[in-house]
């Protein structure tokens, strides 16, 4: 018999941040198996006053459906996956000049 990984979400969190078009919030959320993979992420930049769409998600990074993609502003992208830490990276990068600029 083979054994079965426990999957568990090991990050859930969510902070305000200032922005150039108004408040904002930045949503992590992570699920690992018992390896301390990352199996399962949801990465999201969310301002209404940015775009009303998808409910205020300006820019977010996920894996669901199967596949790693990126959502700008309601449009969607598949992306290659070069792991968990580049990606957050990434995004962070991303969503500072957002805030900033209130675009890319």
């Amino acid at each position: 018999m083979g054994s079965k990984l426990h999957i568990s979400k090991t990050i859930d969190e969510e902070v305000e941040v200032s922005c150039v078009l108004g408040e904002g919030k930045l949503r992590e959320e992570v699920w690992q198996d018992s390896t301390g993979k990352v199996i399962r992420y949801n990465l999201a930049f969310i301002n209404h006053f940015m775009y009303q769409g998808d409910n205020g998600r300006v820019l977010g990074y996920d894996v669901a459906h199967d596949y790693h993609h990126r959502h700008l502003m309601g449009e969607i992208e598949a992306i290659d996956f070069p792991g968990y830490e580049k990606l957050v990276d990434r995004f962070l990068r991303e969503v500072s000049t957002l805030r900033k600029k209130g675009r890319l």
